[in-house]
This record gives C-alpha cells, structure tokens and sequence, in this order.
C-alpha cells in the first residue's frame, strides 16, 4: 500500500478524531453550512420578482436582462470556478480554518445584501457584487466540508456522514425554492435576513467546536494555475450566460462574437490551465487524480448527473409556473410559491433515499447503488417525456418522487467513493474538484436547456402569438409586434411569476382599448398557458431527450468505476479499491 503522506495514520475502523462525540459535532455543522450556502444559491430565483419590485427596477426590460441572469447565475459561477482554489488551500492551511473563515465571510455577505442602501441600477449592483462575495463564503463552506467528514468518520460510517451532508446539500437547491417564495411574501429583504443569524450561529459554533484533524499539505499557491482557471472556466461560463440573450435579430446570442470570443478564450485558457498543471510541482488541480479510475468516473457521472438535475429543475420550475398552475386557476403572482410546493416530492425523494443508500453503500459498495439510482432518474425522465403538458398531478408526483430517490440513491455513494479514491492528504482537492464539476454542471445546465428551450419555442411560439392575439381583437401591427419579440422575454415572465400578456401588451396600451370580455379572456389564467402549450411540449421533449441520454451516459461510468468489496471507502487498508483490485482503498496519485 503506498504510503499516506504526513500525519498520523488511523488503524483499521478507529476514530480519526479520538473521540466518537466530534464526528457527530462536525457532521452537524458541516450540514448546516453547507445547507445554508446552497439553499442561498437558489432562494433568489423565486424571489426575484419581490426583490426587483423592492428596488424599483423591471427585470424584463431588454436592457435589464444581465440584472436578472447575474443575480441568478453569479452565485453559481464564482462557487464553480472558486471550490478547487479553496479546497487546495484547505489542505495547504487546513480545511477547519478555511472552513470557519467561510462561515464568517458568508455571514457578513448576507448582513450586507439585506441592507442594500441603493435602489435602480445600482441597488441591483450592489445585490450581484455581495452576492460574489457570499458565494466566496459558501464555496469556503462546500470545498471543505467533505474533507472535513472524510478526515473526522471512520471508513465504515463515511458513507452515512456524506451522504446526510450531500443530499442535504442537493435538498437546499429545492428547499431554496420553496423559502425565497415564502419570504419574498413577507418582504423582499427577508430573503437575506434569514441567511444572517444562521451565519453567525454557525461561525460562533464552528470557531468553538471545529478542530483540524486531517493531516496538512504544506506547499507553494499555484498562481498560474489559480489564474489560468478562473479566467477559463470564468469566462466560459460568462459567455454561456450572455449566451441565452438575445443578438442580431436571432432569439440567442450564440452568433455575439462577444460570446463567441468568451467561449474561445476560455476554452483556450484550460487547456493552457491543464498544460501548466502537468509542469508545475505543486498544481492547485491534481490532473493525475483522474487516473485513479473511481475518481474520473464518479466525477464525469457527477458532471453529467449536475446538467441533467440542473435542467430539469429549471424546466419543471417554467412547466408549473407558466402552464399548469395557471391552467389550475392559480394567479401568476401566486405560482412561484406554489411551483415551489408542488416540487416537494423531489427533495422529499433526496432526503429519503441518500442517508439510507449512504450507510449501505459502506457496507456493499457505491457502484450498485449510483449506478441504479441514475436508471431510475433516467426512467423519471422518459416518463415525463410521455405524460401531457396538462398532467395529473398523482402521476406527476410520483415521477419527481422516482427522480429524487434515484438522484439522492447516486449522489451520496458517489461521493464517498470519489472522496475513499484519493489519498488522505489530498481529501481538499479532491473535494473541491467534486464541487467544481457539480457546481460547473448547475451553471452549465442554465445555458445548455434554456438555449435548447428558446430555440424551441423561436419557431413556433411567435406564429401562435400572432394569432391567439388577432383572434382576441388585437389589432395586427401590434400582434405581430409582440409576436416578433425575443421568446427570452416571455420565457422570463412565466419564470418570475409575471403574467406574460400583461407584460406584453400592458406597455402599448392596447388592453385599455379592447372590450371587457377581450382584456379578461387575454389577461386570463387560461389563454397563455393554452396558447403556448404546443410550443412548450416541443421544446421539452428536446430538453428531456437530451437528459435521459446525459444520465444513461453517467449510469455507464458509474458501473465503470469498478467493485470494491469489504470495509468503506477512503482510509480501510483491508477495503479493495474501487480501481485496482487487490489494493487498498484508495491508492495516492502519481506525480503529475
């Protein structure tokens, strides 16, 4: 077995941290920070709405769109590019400290975005520069905190401990959603307020009970390499962002040699990125990692599985929101909420399914289990692919339900065998690797569906436009108008919880000249969602064909990351790797 690195080395089954009360302590903050950073990265989406009403600016103005994609999407590009950095250092100067200085940076973010003193433009800037700032902290909070529970777990409980931690961490992706739509009701800045006194619980508690207990890596800061990455990876993903805006006439902006540049140069940077990091000694990125079989494996499926559950929660958040609710009498104004409600059966799914598939996993290994698990969310896909666009809810339940089970059976073993492949001292990288492909996947999975989505409906969405507002008295040069408009917009709309007529129609003044019995069909909770229902379904086979095929890809690297019998991953030296048969658990990297 080669040798572990510094630090003392745990017999077989034994505490790492000598005393069986700390693992608890850290698995219970460790959940709670990294719940609170990824239930803040998705908590502004519903609320957008309340919180661009708050500071007096309208989102769906074509020169306010890059508001609206930056608030969403900041977050989730800083935690992408940031988690492999901060992982790095955690296992230079240790993950508590890092972990701790997280909690602390994060608590102080959101008593800022709570006291947004501007309004207009400005006040959206001030909202977006505080949130890159609290995505520094929770990307603090998530590249460290498996690390810090590998290190704390015996091998034969790590995949309970990940498990708890990580589908509590996919759970607040959902839980987000549900809370931003409660508090946004409350007022806007409430929001952030909630996120305040968890922060400063958590950085008390965490400073006090926290201890290093992994061995460190003493080494130089890769500057060519931090440099390099975060200009690659942060400049692909920008131009993916502004890829979804529309340019020239056409209803994307895959043709803005602006995007075009971003994508290119980005690309270019990583691959001078991956060149740098095979000739620099101490890289931030251990690109031999990824010769550890179980390694690249459960972080391609990761990848794959992050784009796929990103898509879908996006397109099942516009579904409810823009067709079905409103087909079911709900307002507009009120479906955010609701979509939020509606959407239970999926974290339900996760919660249920990734402790228990954690702690068996420790027992019979992480390949059975991930493996199923992304068949089922596979098979969650193709039934939404054959249920209608007015969808009894029974079925539609059930079918979320199916996908969380499946995702939360996958993403917990995965984890601990990604995490048991890599030796002890290298756990921060490792896990911040893990993070950047998941966070990457989330970010990726915005411009990948909602690109496949517009295109969808840019053709057969302004031909029904035109015609439900003709044949509602509108006259033809402002139907048309409308029906020329770029579908980002009305896409928008259905995704803030606006009525999207209203939107449309509401600036031309045209609903003040119709007849009553006009402006109330128009207006209607019914006639949107009936008009674009077609269009919509078109788009979503798209979307959901290109999700099953993205899991079925990652079910087959998972069952290609090999069998591992015996003790739990990560640390056992009577375990059997997952990559090479016969050898320990997890085996160190090769020199790059």
């Amino acid at each position: 077995m080669p040798d572990p690195g510094p630090g003392p080395r745990p017999s077989p089954g034994a505490e790492p941290a000598g005393d069986g009360r700390y693992k608890w302590v850290a698995l219970s903050n460790t959940t709670m920070g990294v719940l609170i950073a990824t239930i803040d990265g998705s908590i502004v989406i519903i609320s957008l709405p309340a919180i661009f009403r708050g500071i007096g600016l309208d989102p769906l103005l074509p020169a306010n769109i890059g508001y609206l994609l930056w608030m969403i999407l900041g977050y989730l590009l800083v935690s992408a590019v940031l988690v492999v950095v901060l992982g790095r250092l955690g296992d230079m100067f240790g993950r508590v400290r890092m972990y701790n200085m997280g909690f602390a940076i994060f608590a102080c973010a959101s008593l800022a975005l709570s006291l947004d003193p501007l309004s207009g433009g400005g006040g959206a800037l001030w909202l977006i520069g505080f949130r890159v700032v609290q995505a520094v902290g929770g990307s603090m909070l998530t590249a460290n905190s498996a690390a810090i529970l590998t290190d704390a777990f015996p091998a034969g409980q790590r995949g309970m401990a990940l498990g708890v931690n990580q589908i509590t961490a996919l759970a607040g992706q959902f839980l987000g959603l549900l809370a931003g739509g409660l508090l946004a009701a409350v007022h806007w800045r409430a929001v952030f307020w909630v996120s305040v006194p968890i922060g400063v619980i958590g950085t008390v508690w965490s400073y006090r009970s926290l201890r290093e207990t992994g061995s460190r890596r003493p080494g130089r800061i890769d500057w060519v390499g931090n440099l390099t990455f975060t200009a690659g990876a942060g400049g692909l993903l920008a131009a993916i962002t502004y890829g979804i805006q529309p340019y020239g006439g056409h209803s994307t902006g895959w043709t803005n040699p602006w995007v075009v540049g971003g994508l290119v140069t980005g690309l270019g940077m990583l691959v001078v990125f991956c060149v740098a990091e095979t000739r620099i000694r101490e890289p931030m990125f251990q690109l031999a990692l990824f010769r550890v079989r179980a390694f690249a494996a459960g972080n391609l499926a990761a990848l794959l599985t992050a784009i796929a559950r990103g898509g879908m929660q996006f397109m099942l958040i516009i579904w409810l929101q823009g067709i079905w609710l409103p087909l079911h009498g709900y307002e507009f104004e009120s479906t955010p909420l609701w979509a939020g409600i509606f959407m239970l059966p999926l974290t339900v799914g996760f919660l249920v399914a990734g402790p228990i598939s954690g702690h068996l996993s420790d027992r019979y290994g992480a390949r059975l289990f991930s493996t199923a698990g992304l068949m089922l969310v596979a098979g969650a896909f193709v039934g939404l692919l054959a249920i209608p666009v007015d969808f009894p809810y029974g079925v539609f339940a059930c079918l979320l339900l199916v996908s969380g089970l499946g995702q939360g059976m996958f993403s917990a073993p995965n984890t601990s065998a990604i995490m048991g492949s890599v030796a002890p001292e290298q756990r921060g990288v490792a896990s911040g690797m893990r993070s950047t492909f998941q966070n990457s996947g989330t970010a990726l999975s915005i411009g990948v569906f909602f690109s496949l989505m517009i295109s969808g409906l840019a053709g057969s969405l302004p031909g029904a436009l035109e015609g439900g507002l003709r044949g509602q008295g509108v006259p033809a040069g402002t139907a048309a108008h409308v029906a020329e408009l770029p579908p980002v917009s009305t896409l928008f709309a259905t995704f803030l919880g606006n009525n999207p007529i209203s939107h449309l129609l509401g600036p031309s003044g045209v609903l003040e000249k119709l007849p009553e019995h006009s402006v109330a069909t128009l207006t209607g909770t019914r006639f949107f969602p009936e008009l674009v229902s077609g269009p919509f379904h078109h788009g979503l086979v798209t979307v959901f064909s290109m999700a099953t095929a993205m899991a079925l890809v990652a079910a087959l690297a998972s069952g290609l990351r090999g069998s591992r019998r015996g003790a739990g991953p990560g640390g056992s030296p009577h375990g059997h790797d997952n990559t090479q048969k016969g050898k320990g658990t997890w085996r160190k990297a090769p020199s790059s």
